[in-house]
């Protein structure tokens, strides 16, 4: 019984050396020039904060100078009550208010498409480019489902630059005014996003 003892004793021993070994040499490991750990502060990122922002959507189709176009569409889309399959690239301004020709605060640009067959439902790639006070040349990515005749959307804020990096947080988007003949809409933004 002695021995068996000694010899449980001598490989639980032999098993936590190994791994005390194996956890040392691991953690003192140089990096391979692909990845390093880093704390936030090497980067001069400092407390988080949450920021509201809110603006206006200017959805142009009609005119002489729409800020979005179509750019695709698939063999269904014409014969769909949806449009589902249409696609569309946009260059939309954000306004500070709801008028057209209000304080211009930055551009959303990216493509939103109609995603759905049964009711009418956007997936939403935009990009808010600001250029207008504390937040010029920062931005923010949205990416989410639009469903465009519900009353408020909510729609993930999934990352951002400038003051925005490492952005996360939500957008409430609900329509102000919709032309159902021509197409344009403005549509109010509410954003909340934490950042540092």
């Amino acid at each position: 019984m002695a021995k068996t003892l000694l010899k449980l004793l001598f490989f639980t021993f032999l098993f936590l050396f190994t791994l005390l070994f194996f956890s040392i040499t691991l953690a003192s490991a140089k990096s391979d020039g692909f990845s390093n750990i880093l704390s936030p502060a090497k980067l001069g990122l400092r407390r988080e904060k949450l920021s509201h922002l809110h603006f206006y959507f200017h959805d142009i189709v009609s005119g002489r100078n729409p800020t979005a176009v179509q750019v695709a569409s698939a063999a269904m889309t014409n014969k769909s009550e949806t449009s589902f399959g249409a696609v569309k690239m946009a260059d939309d301004p954000l306004t500070a208010a709801p008028e057209r020709n209000s304080k211009l605060v930055g551009k959303a640009q990216g493509i939103y498409a109609s995603a759905a067959q049964d009711e009418v439902d956007f997936l939403m790639v935009m990009y808010f480019a600001f250029m207008e006070g504390k937040y010029n040349g920062s931005s923010l990515c949205l990416l989410g489902r639009n469903t465009i005749f519900s009353i408020v959307r909510e729609m993930p804020i999934v990352g951002g630059s400038g003051l925005f990096r490492f952005a996360r947080g939500y957008a409430q988007a609900k329509t102000h005014t919709s032309d159902i003949k021509t197409g344009d809409a403005v549509v109010e933004y509410n954003v909340y996003v934490f950042h540092y």
